[in-house]
């Protein structure tokens, strides 16, 4: 057998073997996660997506995603998307989209998050839909070392950086609070008690009578006195003349 013969042969069983391997070997058009800000507590991180577009027919038409804990659908906002693409928040995370690409062209778009959470790694599950309805899944998660045919985009993030703290956690000790009306009358300077005051605080009887008690007193007691009076010089009179008559009676008799 000549030599062109081998050559022949062994191009033919090399086509047949990479032939073979093409097909046992499943299309892996990821969908992609990247971020420059990929790092725990990082705030108002860009992070890009990229989908691979499998088909030759139809164009992807939108993406639903599931958020990971610790980002909530409302700290989310879309940075850049195809013409017409908008984002929709859901229950747990968000859609994007809108016209349809054309056949063949990878979707990319771009999210704002407010602030990344304290993880080491960000999973976004998503669907990707394309415009004759076809939903390829993006959903699974590595299992014992093994890479999973449809992979979730994940996102690696590096350790926070020093000092970096969850958004909305105090950094100061609270202020005092603003002393109670019943606070403010503790420590308020009094005006100095009248001596009747405190008499009647100290618990001993006032001996200071107001003017119209002891006007009220006086006329009272002038008023009981005026019909003892009376009757006093009646009694006199009633003598004074008791004994005249009883002299006269006697110089007459005699």
């Amino acid at each position: 057998m000549n030599t062109s013969r081998l050559i022949g042969r062994a191009v033919t069983v090399a086509a047949v073997v990479a032939g073979s391997l093409s097909l046992a070997v499943p299309a892996f058009a990821h969908v992609e996660v990247e971020s420059e800000s990929a790092q725990a507590l990082a705030t108002d991180a860009t992070i890009t997506f990229t989908a691979e577009a499998e088909s030759t027919t139809a164009g992807l038409a939108k993406f639903q995603v599931v958020l990971p804990e610790g980002i909530a659908p409302a700290d989310v906002a879309l940075a850049d998307a195809p013409a017409g693409w908008t984002l929709t928040p859901t229950a747990d995370g968000y859609t994007v989209g809108g016209p349809a690409l054309a056949p063949g062209k990878d979707g990319v778009y771009k999210i704002t998050v407010k602030q990344l959470p304290n993880a080491e790694e960000l999973v976004f599950k998503t669907l990707e839909t394309y415009s004759d309805g076809r939903i390829d899944r993006w959903i699974e998660l590595p299992k014992a070392g093994t890479k999973p045919e449809h992979p979730a985009p994940t996102l690696k993030l590096s350790a926070a950086a020093p000092g970096a703290t969850p958004i909305g956690t105090p950094s100061a000790a609270p202020t005092s609070a603003a002393p109670s009306a019943a606070a403010s009358a503790s420590v308020a300077p009094s005006a100095p008690a009248s001596p009747s005051t405190s008499a009647a605080a100290a618990g001993a009887p006032s001996v200071t009578a107001s003017p119209s008690t002891a006007a009220t007193a006086s006329s009272s007691d002038s008023s009981s006195a005026a019909p003892i009076a009376v009757g006093a010089a009646v009694v006199v009179v009633l003598a004074a003349g008791g004994a005249w008559w009883w002299r006269r009676k006697r110089t007459g008799a005699a």
